[in-house]
């Protein structure tokens, strides 16, 4: 009989629980939009009255964002909607002219990501310019635009050349659980045209959740652990220094290393520059 009530007792603070973490996750999507809507009105309105200079209004916007994402985070722990752990992304600030590519498991990959990195490029949706919420957002950091195909190449090489380092998701979209990664050839060929240099960053999560076709209010059974951890750093020299293949065979390679790279089992060791 002590074991039954014991039970009914547990099973009912896990509902609380369960039910309590539906309703701040509804808060925070709501806080999300609304924070950078307010951010872009307001915040990035002001910064291009007040700053004339185009690179150093690009920066103190990128900043902004990142302090907004750990704000952000921190609110979403103490309401006890998620833990999350970030691990050796901070070492990528004293990187320049790098890219950054990470599997993307979940919605908030890129807010993880950010949070640790206050000058971050990225590349992004051309759909997010016509989000309400987040297209002010897109053109204060002045972030790559995915539709851009034309300019992309040289304008990649640009910002590297000026010491950016820019995030890419080679999947171009979330992952689907249960699913192999596939990977576009877009980060590999940027990496090889450009003659730049690779962090490879893995994001995992506890539950399922969050994830590709899955609704904010799919909430998991428990409170979900995100990690984010530096895993690997990659030469591209490695992959051109066969004159003879040419820069189409050397993407295809390393198109098929990232992917064993940023697979969930992988077992890379973070290499030394």
């Amino acid at each position: 009989m002590q074991f039954d009530e014991t039970a009914l007792m547990a099973r009912k603070d896990s509902s609380i629980n369960r039910l309590w973490r539906l309703i701040m996750t509804g808060f925070c999507f709501t806080l999300f939009g609304v924070g950078g809507f307010l951010l872009s009105l307001i915040g990035f309105t002001g910064l291009r009255i007040l700053q004339s200079n185009p690179v150093r209004r690009r920066q103190s916007a990128r900043k902004a964002i990142s302090i907004s994402f750990r704000c952000f985070l921190w609110i979403m722990h103490r309401l006890g909607v998620l833990d999350y752990r970030i691990e050796g992304v901070e070492k990528l600030n004293q990187a320049r002219g790098c890219l950054i590519v990470a599997n993307h498991p979940t919605l908030i990959d890129y807010v993880l990501i950010a949070s640790a990195m206050p000058q971050l490029d990225c590349l992004v949706k051309a759909e997010l310019l016509t989000n309400p919420f987040l297209r002010g957002v897109v053109r204060s950091a002045d972030y790559l635009v995915n539709s851009q195909a034309e300019i992309l190449l040289p304008e990649s090489q640009s910002r590297l050349d000026s010491g950016d380092n820019i995030l890419i998701f080679p999947e171009g979209t979330r992952t689907q659980p249960g699913k192999p990664l596939v990977l576009q050839r877009g980060a590999a060929n940027i990496a090889v045209r450009c003659r730049c240099d690779l962090y490879v960053l893995h994001v995992c999560c506890s539950q399922n959740t969050l994830s590709k076709h899955s609704k904010w209010y799919h909430i998991p059974p428990q409170k979900p652990l995100f990690t984010v951890e530096l895993k690997q750093y990659i030469e591209i020299d490695t992959f051109i220094a066969d004159k003879l293949g040419g820069e189409a065979i050397a993407a295809r390679h390393l198109t098929r290393y990232l992917t064993q790279a940023l697979a969930p089992e992988s077992g890379a060791l973070l290499g030394k520059k």
